[in-house]
Formats: C-alpha cells, sequence, structure tokens
C-alpha cells in the first residue's frame, strides 16, 4: 500500500478550528493541556499518576470489564490488557463512537486503528508503562436515526423501528430483514459469506445493540488487545456520583463551559463554530426505556416530559441509590471518561476534537486532568486502477480535494488551447479606469458615479465572456471532464469524504480480513496529515 500524503488544512474538509489546533496556534493553547507529541506523554504519564481517586477507579474498572466480557471470547492481549489496568504502570489512550449497525461510516475503523497504532508507539517510547487501547461504546445515547444505516455500494441498509430511550438497550427486533436485505446483495464468495457470519453472530444471535457491538468490534480488533468499555454501568457510576452531586447542585459545567466558549470566539479572528452549548444541568435520566433531559425548575428537580419530580434531598438519594440513571451528555461524559479511566489521550474526529476544546476550564474546576486531543487518522482508498486513470488524465491526487465545480474548471483551463483567464484583461481595464477616476476628480466629481457605475458594467461583462468561454470549453471537453467526474464521485460519494459515507464492507469483499493489518500498518497516528492509500 504506497501511500501519499496531504496536510489536513490542503483538503478543504477540515474547520479552521481544527487546523488552526494542528497548526499550534498560538491563541488556542489555552484551551488545551498538552499537544499529541511523543514527548509531551512523559509529562501527561506523569500528572495524570498523582490523579488520587486512580487507585480506587483501577479495581472498580477492572471489575466492571470482566462482568462485562462474561461469556465473551477474548484474545490473550485484550485479557492481558484488562488485568493490567489494576496496575498503577497502565494507562490507556481512548476513542469513542456510537453503535453504528455493521460499524457505520468507514472512519470507525480508523479511529480504532488510531488508537491501538498510538498505544504501539508508547510502548517503545515508554517500555516501563503498559498502554491499552480502549474503545467506549456510546450506549447511553439516543440518537437512533444517526446509527440505524449504513451504505453499502451507493445504497442505505437501514434498519427500521420505533426506538426510544438508550441505544445500547435496544432489543434487535428487525435486524433478520437487514441481514436479509444485506445478504442479497453480496455474491458467494469467500469474503462474502465471512461478512453474512459476522452480520449474523453479531446482530442475530445478541439480546441488545451493545453486546452485539460489543462482539463486532471484538471479533474485528481483539487480536490487538482493544478493550471495549460500556459506561452505562452501575459500579462505573458510583465513581462519578461526586461529579454528579456538583453537577445537580452547582451546575458548574454550565458556567465554565459558557466562559470558555466566549472566550474561544474572542480569541481570534476566525469566525470558530461552537460545536455544543452547555445546559443549565448536563445529564440525561434513564430508566425502563426513558431517557430525557433534567431539569430544575420552580424549586424543583424534575425529567422533563414526565411526572418525576424531586426536592434536593430526595433528588441526592436517588443520586447515591441508583447512579445508573443519571447520563451524561455531551458536556459530562468526557468528564465522566477521565475520571473512571486512566486516561492520557483521547482520539476523535474533528467535531469532537471541537467540543472537548470547550471542556478545559471545566475539567480544571472539577480537578480531573484534562487529556490530549489527538485528530483521529483520515484516509482516502484508493484503486490502482483508479490511481492510474487519474494518471493519463493528468489530474492529481490533491485535485480530487477540490469540489466539482472547481475540478472541471481547474482541468478545462488546463487542457484548453486557449486561454480562459481574463485576468490580464481586467487588470488593463482597471488602470484605464484609474486614469478616468484621477480625470473626475481634477473636473466634476460627481462625474466620479458615472465611471464607476462603467467601470462596473464593462468588468461585469468581461467576467460573462469569461464564463461563456470556460462553458464552451467544458462542452468541448464533456468525454475528458466525464470520466474525471465518475473518478470523483466514485472516491468522494455524495461530494463528500469516502470515509463518511462508505463502510468497511466494500473494501472487505475485495481484501478480506487482510483489509484491518494492511491499514494498521499504513497509519500513523502522530504524523498529522491526511493519509492516501492504494488499494
Amino acid at each position: 500500500m504506497p501511500t501519499d500524503c496531504i496536510p489536513f488544512r490542503e483538503t478543504h474538509y477540515f474547520s479552521s478550528l481544527i487546523c488552526d489546533y494542528l497548526d499550534e496556534k498560538q491563541h488556542l493553547k489555552p484551551f488545551y493541556n498538552r499537544f499529541p507529541k511523543l514527548e509531551n506523554f512523559k509529562a501527561q504519564i506523569e500528572e495524570k499518576t498523582k490523579s488520587s481517586h486512580l487507585e480506587h477507579s483501577r479495581k472498580v474498572l477492572f471489575t466492571a470489564l470482566k462482568n462485562q466480557y462474561q461469556g465473551v471470547s477474548i484474545s490473550d492481549l485484550t485479557s492481558k490488557h484488562i488485568v493490567s489496568l489494576k496496575q498503577d504502570n497502565t494507562f490507556t489512550v481512548t476513542t469513542g463512537h456510537q453503535l453504528n449497525i455493521f460499524t457505520g461510516p468507514l472512519y470507525f475503523f480508523y479511529k480504532i486503528m488510531s488508537t491501538i497504532n498510538l498505544c504501539k508507539e508508547l510502548k517503545a517510547a515508554y517500555p516501563q508503562q503498559n498502554f491499552v487501547p480502549i474503545y467506549w461504546m456510546a450506549t447511553e445515547d439516543h440518537d437512533f436515526e444517526e446509527i440505524n444505516y449504513f451504505n453499502f455500494k451507493g445504497k442505505k441498509v437501514q434498519w427500521n423501528r420505533n426506538a426510544s430511550g438508550a441505544v445500547g438497550e435496544l432489543n434487535l427486533e428487525g435486524l433478520d430483514h437487514v441481514f436479509e436485505v444485506f445478504s442479497s446483495q453480496l455474491d458467494k464468495s469467500k469474503n462474502a459469506e465471512e461478512l453474512k457470519q459476522l452480520f449474523k453472530s453479531a446482530y442475530l444471535e445478541h439480546d441488545n445493540l451493545a453486546d452485539a457491538t460489543r462482539f463486532l468490534v471484538n471479533d474485528l480488533f481483539s487480536g490487538y488487545g482493544l478493550v471495549i468499555l460500556d459506561g452505562n454501568d452501575k459500579t462505573l457510576k458510583q465513581c462519578f456520583i461526586p461529579y454528579i452531586e456538583n453537577e445537580l447542585i452547582e451546575q458548574e459545567s454550565f458556567k465554565k463551559v459558557s466562559a470558555t466558549n466566549r472566550q474561544i470566539n474572542e480569541s481570534s479572528s476566525q469566525d470558530y463554530k461552537i460545536q455544543v452549548t452547555p445546559r443549565e444541568i448536563n445529564l440525561f435520566y434513564i430508566h425502563d426505556g426513558l431517557r430525557e433531559r433534567l431539569v430544575f425548575e420552580n424549586d424543583v428537580f424534575k425529567v422533563l416530559n414526565t411526572d418525576i419530580t424531586w426536592n434536593k434531598n430526595e433528588l441526592l438519594k436517588e443520586v447515591s441509590g441508583f447512579p445508573e440513571r443519571f447520563s451524561p451528555n455531551v458536556i459530562m461524559r468526557p468528564l465522566y471518561q477521565e475520571v473512571i479511566l486512566p486516561n492520557l489521550c483521547y482520539i476523535g474526529g474533528g467535531g469532537e476534537l471541537a467540543y472537548w476544546l470547550q471542556l478545559k476550564s471545566n475539567f480544571e474546576a472539577q480537578k480531573v486532568v484534562f487529556p490530549m486531543l489527538l485528530l483521529r487518522n483520515s484516509v482516502l482508498l484508493i484503486t490502482t486502477k483508479q490511481k492510474e486513470k487519474l494518471q493519463k488524465l493528468n489530474v492529481s491526487l490533491k485535485d480530487l480535494f477540490l469540489s466539482q465545480h472547481d475540478l472541471m474548471t481547474k482541468v478545462t483551463k488546463e487542457l484548453s488551447k486557449i486561454d480562459i483567464d481574463f485576468t490580464p484583461q481586467k487588470e488593463h481595464l482597471k488602470k484605464q479606469f484609474e486614469d478616468l477616476y484621477t480625470l473626475a476628480e481634477q473636473t466634476d466629481k460627481s462625474f466620479k458615479g458615472a465611471v464607476a457605475a462603467q467601470e462596473k458594467k464593462q468588468t461585469q461583462g468581461l467576467e460573462n465572456l469569461e464564463k461563456r468561454l470556460l462553458k464552451a470549453q467544458k462542452r468541448k471537453l464533456e468525454d475528458v471532464l466525464e470520466r474525471i467526474r465518475i473518478i470523483q464521485d466514485e472516491l468522494f460519494p455524495r461530494q463528500s469524504l469516502q470515509e463518511r459515507n462508505a463502510n468497511f464492507s466494500e473494501f472487505y469483499l475485495e481484501y478480506g480480513r487482510e483489509m484491518i493489518p494492511n491499514l494498521m500498518d499504513n497509519l500513523q497516528p502522530l504524523k498529522g496529515e491526511f493519509v492516501i492509500l492504494e488499494v
């Protein structure tokens, strides 16, 4: 798999906030702890080691994982990693993702591979410590419409059913029909049969979505020592009780994150998009298929859209007796993660890192170490045949990241035997009008408006001619442009990144189990560039 790399900024698919973070712009440094460089992990390890709650949480974490993995066949390395979490020289690197059926978009794989590979790099650099890759299952999410499908060869394979509450607790009713639809699109090859069996074993032989996802991801990545964690666990949430109480009574995160949002906006002339807005209480109440926000109104705590209410003492008693019923939202979940894990680094996509950058002040207020933040690997998989076609058409890999309109325009101008760029004519026209403006100043200043109107009219005329000439040349070169358009549509479905649309199954059909090790061998999580892999 030969590789090419493109800086994230030059792909035009990543926000200015994330690009500025990757460039380590000075104005963003107050919003993170340490930048993810190999040498910076030494200080992160030392700081995390001093966390006073770790000794207790390690024991709880080990017990919770042993219980969660009951009945699951795991590799020796995963088993070794779980046991090592009891030791004070073991640390984690974590990624998290929703429970998309059949893993959802391809970037799910890149998240996990980045996590596993970073642990390998850390072990080589810091051999006295152990590093465990963690996949945090977002079992408490409720956005069923975001996870109930995956794309296969341009078609949506969808799980249709009524759903409420935490998605991890959903039974798997209806997935037998999804299996039939998916299977009908596969051939009879060995790889196709493996995909069918993988889907069937995960979704037709388990009781809920959390168990199915654990089986699927474990089957794919257990050999690399990946540890899968479900945060929807009573024993783990008992460790989080003090922070739940603080959130309910002091509403600390609302104050801190709101202030940070203002600071981020004021830190730069860039118009950064604030990813998440905090609520006064950033917790849900989950119980028996219910997942609703907690609010404080008229001196009473209540669960929205229900008759459930408490006074302060009653609520604190509920937290103490049933912490598993209190579910952190996007603001509080990162804090929960870092309280129960000996974690050094969180690996996520651009949107995730954007909201993590909003959270550091709240971590400091809660006296919890803020993890390092690493943008996951991003990859474009291109076949040898596609690459050869592009070379014959004289289109670079970097060109493919342009919008289709800009790509067609660029190619047309490069292939045309006549000059379609009217910039010299526009510059000449501008110089002529500069002389007219000078004349207007010396005679009648009211003449200046007429000059400006005429300049605008003539400039627009040149631009219209330029557009008409470009359009004519595009018609002339239609055959070539159509071939380029087809390749770009294959590699950038729906004019978006491949990794945000395609499912791993398309590539598994072609390459089978070798797909994962081949990718693992070519992804370097700390390199910080968009990777193009020839497959």
